[in-house]
């Protein structure tokens, strides 16, 4: 261990595909939802919705579609507008999803939060999903109060450049006043750990279904789910030594 490095003080969590399977269980289906509701007859399915997630932000993957699948509708005049309605309608279905629990946190991810609330370890966010996406997720899955436990939420649009870029974590990190060597990101994508090795972080993966067969080179640590670690071992001296 560096002795100049300083002690693990903050975990620092994705939220898509990382605190739950929100990709496949919540955003995909309440994008169909949106597009049924908006007279389009665009459906993704699982594997159509899995080779979109490569466009990180909602709005970014509704673009891409259209521009790649339905020329004729990325040329109407008032597509942009068409995009954040969608965008809106789908966002309000995701949350009456997720008020309703049908959108459980993935295993490991409450034992984790708790130990860290325990032991005095800080907590963030830092996801390009909005914000009206976050807090339902977390008052339905973990307390009414959740949302007060994540000292900073960087999220949605706070920042121009999305993930794979590190602006959202070096958003997080500046308002939680700490150095990355203190911190631990926790992603389950490419493009999270990207951006979080950018923003000079260690990073613990956690994969899922849609993001398994992906490169996480330069990972401190891969796992199948937040169950197969412990906060101990995160704050075991020899987590710095990548």
């Amino acid at each position: 261990m560096n002795a100049n490095t300083p002690p693990l003080q903050a975990l620092i969590f994705d939220v898509d595909g990382t605190l739950a399977d929100t990709e496949r269980d919540g955003h995909r289906c309440a994008f169909n939802l949106a597009f049924a509701e908006h007279g389009l007859d665009w459906f993704w399915d699982e594997l159509t919705y899995g080779d979109l997630l490569a466009v990180t932000g909602g709005k970014e993957r509704l673009r891409h579609y259209a521009e790649r699948y339905a020329p004729q509708i990325a040329a109407r005049p008032d597509f942009a507008e068409l995009v954040k309605t969608l965008h809106a309608t789908k966002t309000a279905h995701y949350v009456r999803l997720a008020r309703s629990s049908r959108i459980p946190l993935r295993p490991g991810v409450a034992r984790l939060i708790f130990e860290a609330r325990r032991q005095g370890v800080r907590l963030a966010i830092a996801t390009t999903t909005t914000p009206d996406n976050i807090f339902p997720l977390l008052r339905s899955t973990l307390s009414a109060d959740a949302p007060e436990w994540f000292e900073v939420i960087g999220a949605g649009d706070i920042v121009p450049a999305k993930k794979p870029a590190p602006d959202i974590y070096e958003w997080v990190l500046d308002r939680l006043g700490l150095p990355a060597e203190a911190c631990l990101a926790i992603e389950d994508s490419e493009n999270g750990l990207c951006a979080a090795l950018g923003a000079g972080l260690r990073c613990l993966v956690t994969v899922n279904d849609y993001t398994r067969g992906q490169d996480f080179s330069g990972a401190w640590r891969v796992v199948d789910d937040l169950g197969r670690v412990s906060l101990g071992e995160l704050l075991a001296p020899e987590m710095v030594d990548v």
